[in-house]
Parts: C-alpha cells; sequence; structure tokens
C-alpha cells in the first residue's frame, strides 16, 4: 500500500531552477544483473564492463539457496574486481559477507543499514530503496546509508512498480545532501538525459542492457551520460 511522504508534496518549480553542483562527480552507470546469471551470462558481463565505464554491478537473484547464489556470484565477482566495478549484492547481508561483496543493497523490509553496518563493516557500501518518499531517504541517510535509490521513474517489467516519484525528487535530494542518489526504473539511454539533469548520480539500469546487445547498450549509455553534463 502506498504511504503518503508526510514531508507532503515537491513544489514542480524547484526542477525548475535546479542546476547540478559541479563539485558533484558527473552521473555514472550502475548495472543490475538479470534474474538468470547461470550460463552465458558471465560473458555477457565482461563484454559490457569492457564496453564503456560502469561504476557498480548489483547481483540480483531470486528463489535460490544462498549456496546456489554463492556458486553464481563467483565468477561474476570475479569479473567486476578484474575491472575495477564494485559488486553489490541485493537483499542479503548474510551473502554480501559470505562473499566479501564491495555492498549490499537493501530494500525497505531487507533490514536496517546500522545493521548492515555492524556485520559488514565500515568500508562496504551501502545502499537503500526509498521509493518515491524523500522521508524515507532521509531515514536511510540518518542510518548509515552510503546512497539512496528513487524509482521507478519510469515504466520497467523487471519488477511490479509501486511508486512513480517525478523527477524533481532527484533534484531536491542533490540540492539538500551530499549522500548520492540512483535513479531506477525503465530507464534507456534515449530517456535517460532528464534523470540526469534532474541530479541522478547514478542510473541504475537492467533491462535496456540485458535485453539487447549488452555492449552496444553500455556504449549508448556512456554517450547519453557524456551528452548530459552539467550546464556551465
Amino acid at each position: 500500500m502506498d504511504i503518503e511522504d508526510p514531508l507532503g508534496p515537491l513544489d514542480p518549480n524547484f526542477a525548475a531552477s535546479f542546476r547540478r553542483d559541479v563539485r558533484r562527480p558527473p552521473c555514472q552507470l550502475y548495472l543490475i544483473s538479470p534474474l538468470d546469471v547461470d550460463g552465458a551470462f558471465p560473458d555477457r558481463l565482461a563484454r559490457a564492463l569492457d564496453a564503456g565505464p560502469v561504476a557498480a554491478f548489483q547481483f540480483r537473484v531470486k528463489d535460490v539457496d544462498q549456496h546456489e547464489a554463492a556458486r553464481l556470484a563467483e565468477p561474476l565477482q570475479r569479473i567486476c574486481a578484474d575491472h575495477e566495478v564494485a559488486f553489490i549484492v541485493n537483499d542479503s547481508v548474510s551473502l554480501a559477507k559470505r562473499l566479501g561483496a564491495d555492498g549490499v543493497h537493501l530494500g525497505q523490509e531487507d533490514g536496517d543499514p546500522r545493521e548492515a553496518r555492524s556485520v559488514l563493516g565500515p568500508d562496504v557500501q551501502i545502499g537503500v530503496t526509498c521509493h518515491d518518499s524523500r522521508h524515507l531517504a532521509m531515514e536511510a541517510g540518518d542510518a548509515g546509508a552510503d546512497y539512496v535509490a528513487f524509482g521507478a521513474f519510469y515504466p520497467t517489467a523487471t519488477k511490479e512498480v509501486k511508486h512513480r516519484p517525478e523527477p524533481v525528487i532527484l533534484s531536491w535530494w542533490s540540492a539538500l545532501f551530499e549522500l548520492p542518489c540512483v535513479a531506477i526504473g525503465g530507464i534507456t539511454p534515449a530517456n535517460a538525459a532528464p534523470l540526469v539533469a534532474a541530479g541522478a548520480d547514478f542510473l541504475a539500469v537492467s533491462g535496456a542492457v540485458w535485453g539487447n546487445d549488452e555492449a552496444e547498450a553500455v556504449r549508448a549509455f556512456g554517450a547519453a551520460l557524456a551528452g548530459s553534463g552539467p550546464a556551465g
């Protein structure tokens, strides 16, 4: 069930006056795995990472036990390490610890960032899904998250969409907080520019890459990001 953000609606005019802080790093690409990462997928991941800059890769599988998840993750983790790409585990603090992953991404039902920090230590990246809620994002930041994720901004087949924020939430967050924000949900090279302009620090993408030629898609995202830098 949707919960109204206690902070109330955002002023739509906020976006019109927003200018990305030039001290913030440029927006970067954050890949999320498809659910099927067996078979030829390690080769596809290597090909994607060879094609252009990627900041992070999130390992997201469902309905497998931890032993099987670890088996699937290990070759992908090696590929990410070889490419100096952060390897992030979706949902599972225990799997992230078992693998020695670079980070964990928590949904709202996946545990508290403080508890994850106590298990994983000070150097692991902790991200939190915040849907369309500034309140949840502020709570995540207070709990020690390293980044917050907003979305889905566009229709997506990757998962059921219950929350549809406007890009202005990225502008509001970036103007007030140094903590990076991730935009997620149906993002393609063709529709990425408004999210970058609104202040996204990372674009989290899955279907737009793995549903196509992954190398071409990564190159297309690279071109879209290069063409969406901060205004002078």
